[in-house]
């Protein structure tokens, strides 16, 4: 599965995919292969990703292409 959602909301961040896999405690090569879909990213990666850019889960998997959290769930 290819998550184009990731790529665009890091380079929309103004990160490199160093500065995002420093941020999920990996290395560069692994996000790499994330961006690409070429390795399936664990839910704790997504969590964290989704955390980071302030966004739902579902938006980055593409089952929503409305980014906002959930109002009734946010804190």
């Amino acid at each position: 599965m290819y998550f184009q959602r990731i790529r665009d909301l890091r380079e929309d961040a103004d990160l490199t995919q160093t500065q995002v896999a420093e941020i999920l405690g990996i290395r560069q090569t692994v996000y790499s292969r994330y961006e690409r879909g070429f390795q399936t990213i664990p839910l704790e990666h997504l969590i964290r990703l989704a955390d980071y850019y302030r966004v739902s889960v579902d938006y980055l998997l593409g089952r929503t292409n409305n980014p906002e959290i959930n109002p009734r769930i946010r804190k």
